[in-house]
C-alpha cells in the first residue's frame, strides 16, 4: 500500500502547530511532534529540513488559513477587526504561536510583509478618498486594528481573562467583541471637512 505523504505532512503541520503553540519554538521537541503525529521523525527533516522550518511552515499555514477564513474589507474595517477576534475566539492556540513568534523570532516573514504591504495600500487609498480618517498614517491604522483584535488574548490576567482562566462566559465575549468593533470604527471614521 502507497503512504499518503499528504496526509503525513498534515499530520506533522497539525502536531506541529500544538506543540509550538504550546512550548515556542525552543522548547519543541521533535521526538513529541512526530509521536503526536505517528509520523516517523526523520520525515519531519526530509519534508521541512529542520525544527525551525516546521515553525516557519506551521506559521505560513496558520497565516494561509487566516486569510482564507477572514477576509480583509479596507470598506468595513471594524468588521474586519470584530472578523478577526471571531477567528482567534475559535482558535486560542493561534495566538500562543504568534506571541512565541514575537518573542522567539521578532520582526516580519515576506509572507507576513508582503500581506501587510497590500492592506497598507488599500487603507492609503481608503484614506486618499476619504472613506477612512486621513489624520492616522495608513501604516499605523492597520496596525491599531489588529492590536485591537488581538488585544484580549493577550492580556495575562487582564480584563480579558475569566474566572480562574475558565474561560469568558458568552455575554462578556460579546462586550469584548463590541469594544474592539467600535474602537476601530471611531479611529477610522472619516473626519468631517472643517467647517462643515
Amino acid at each position: 500500500m502507497a503512504r499518503d505523504s499528504s496526509a503525513t505532512k498534515a499530520r506533522l503541520l497539525d502536531a506541529a502547530f500544538t506543540e509550538f503553540a504550546t512550548y515556542g519554538i525552543a522548547g519543541a521537541r521533535v521526538d513529541r511532534i512526530a509521536e503526536a503525529a505517528q509520523a516517523n521523525k526523520r520525515l519531519i527533516y526530509v519534508y521541512y529540513g529542520n525544527k525551525e522550518q516546521l515553525f516557519d511552515a506551521v506559521l505560513q499555514r496558520a497565516l494561509e488559513t487566516g486569510s482564507e477564513s477572514v477576509a480583509f474589507d479596507v470598506d468595513d474595517l471594524p468588521g474586519y477587526a470584530g472578523a478577526v477576534f471571531d477567528h482567534l475566539v475559535e482558535r486560542p492556540a493561534l495566538m500562543r504561536l504568534v506571541l512565541w513568534k514575537q518573542l522567539e523570532r521578532p520582526g516580519s516573514t515576506d509572507a507576513e510583509s508582503s500581506s501587510y504591504e497590500g492592506k497598507i495600500a488599500a487603507v492609503r487609498t481608503a484614506q486618499e478618498a476619504g472613506r477612512i480618517d486621513a489624520a492616522v498614517p495608513a501604516a499605523d491604522v492597520l496596525t491599531l486594528v489588529m492590536g485591537l483584535s488581538q488585544a484580549w488574548f493577550g492580556a495575562m490576567g487582564g480584563p480579558a481573562a475569566g474566572a480562574a482562566d475558565t474561560g469568558w462566559a458568552a455575554e462578556r465575549l460579546a462586550e469584548h467583541r463590541a469594544a474592539v468593533v467600535e474602537s476601530v470604527r471611531r479611529i477610522t471614521a472619516p473626519r468631517p471637512a472643517a467647517g462643515a
